[in-house]
């Protein structure tokens, strides 16, 4: 847990959901607060927890403490020091948006405000992808592929044709209601050369993100998800000569011989998003 933000990844997440087995609940709660509670522990991704969805009010009172509890209460003690960081959580199983604004009225309820990121990954969830984007507490969808195929009964497969509905409909609820997406994870870890394709696919969907189950698997994802040097150029030249023609008046303009219009800004703008949050817009 200590050793994950060294991975690259964007967003640390402790799941007390699956991978916890329901005896070890308490054991795991304590474990994942005894790491975020820690002074030394601030690293630059963000902490996430994935919550239980039995019995989330557990996991966060767990969490947070009593100490926290009060310092959120504006005591005034010393004891807000030692507020566990807690940037995220996550929701599994999320079907219609109740479940999310529930969470959310819990975090707020114990001084907390993270992002949430609602996981799609029932046959309920997928058809209420859209109430569940447009929630006011949501920040994220995440797609999840290997619950959905068990819900419904499908065989998973390479091509994933089972799941490619939902995946599509997922990424459209998201960009409707301007929140990201984040993919599916790859459960062959092994594999890197079949989740480069997957991410390469996921990116081409229109997804913002992917989970990743292992530390081999943050670099290939990230660098999917990274415009390489020719793509940030032409979004540059395109941004460019916009910002030209709005000081002209113009209201058409072309780069490279090609009329741009506004599919080809709105692709620009989101090149440039992607290159800026890498470290690499020279804009």
């Amino acid at each position: 847990m200590r050793k994950a933000p060294a991975t690259g990844a964007d967003v640390v997440c402790f799941d007390l959901e699956d991978a916890v087995a329901p005896g070890r609940k308490d054991e795991a709660r304590t474990a994942v607060r005894d790491v975020i509670a820690d002074p030394d522990f601030a690293p630059d991704a963000e902490v996430c927890v994935r919550l239980t969805a039995t019995d989330p009010a557990a996991d966060l009172d767990a969490l947070i403490g009593a100490r926290t509890a009060e310092a959120a209460s504006g005591d005034g003690s010393d004891d807000a020091e030692a507020s566990p960081r807690l940037d995220a959580v996550m929701l599994p199983k999320v079907e219609g948006a109740e479940r999310v604004e529930r969470a959310a009225a819990l975090c707020a309820d114990r001084g907390l405000d993270p992002a949430v990121f609602a996981l799609v990954e029932t046959a309920g969830g997928v058809l209420d992808a859209e109430e569940i984007a447009d929630a006011d507490a949501t920040d994220a969808l995440i797609f999840g592929a290997e619950d959905l195929a068990a819900d419904v009964g499908a065989t998973r497969t390479d091509e994933g044709t089972e799941v490619l509905y939902a995946r599509e409909h997922v990424v459209l609820a998201a960009s409707a209601a301007d929140v990201d997406a984040l993919d599916t994870v790859y459960t062959d870890f092994s594999d890197t050369e079949g989740l480069r394709e997957e991410t390469a696919f996921a990116l081409g969907l229109g997804y913002d993100g992917k989970l990743a189950i292992h530390p081999s698997q943050v670099d290939p994802i990230n660098e999917a998800f990274t415009p390489d040097a020719e793509a940030i150029e032409w979004a540059e030249r395109v941004l460019d000569a916009r910002d030209e023609a709005d000081r002209e008046g113009r209201g058409v303009f072309s780069v490279d011989g090609e009329m741009v219009d506004a599919p080809l800004i709105a692709q620009a703008e989101r090149i440039a998003e992607r290159a800026a949050a890498a470290g690499l817009d020279r804009r």
